[in-house]
């Protein structure tokens, strides 16, 4: 499990990166970090899928968020015995401040 949310989080931490960094122009000397490579890297990509550059960034925030509830909801359900143990757990100590609050003590005595 381990290894499948770094073969996850690398590309999408990488990709994300370079973008925010390309994005504001933050080259480090760097060509590829630079606004005209980022602008190239969109212009290139938009010619090969025949689409509008500026339609390209959208589309793979799209795809990560969906790639992301993917992975999230394989290891939800891979570990799905110890969530429930935990939220059965946690109702049980709500339950109990519950009872706490609405004690025979705490209740007025008035007619």
């Amino acid at each position: 499990m381990k290894w499948f949310l770094i073969l996850w989080a690398t590309p999408v931490l990488l990709l994300s990166s370079w973008y925010g960094l390309s994005y504001y122009d933050m080259s480090f000397g760097i060509f590829m970090l630079t606004r005209q490579a980022h602008d190239l890297v969109f212009q290139i990509y938009g010619q090969v899928l025949g689409i509008p550059p500026e339609t390209i960034p959208p589309l793979v925030a799209r795809a990560i968020v969906f790639d992301s509830l993917l992975v999230f909801s394989i290891i939800a359900f891979r570990k799905r015995r110890q969530i429930a143990a935990w939220w059965r757990a946690r109702r049980g100590q709500s339950d109990e401040a519950m009872r706490a609050a609405v004690s025979p003590e705490s209740l007025s005595s008035a007619p």
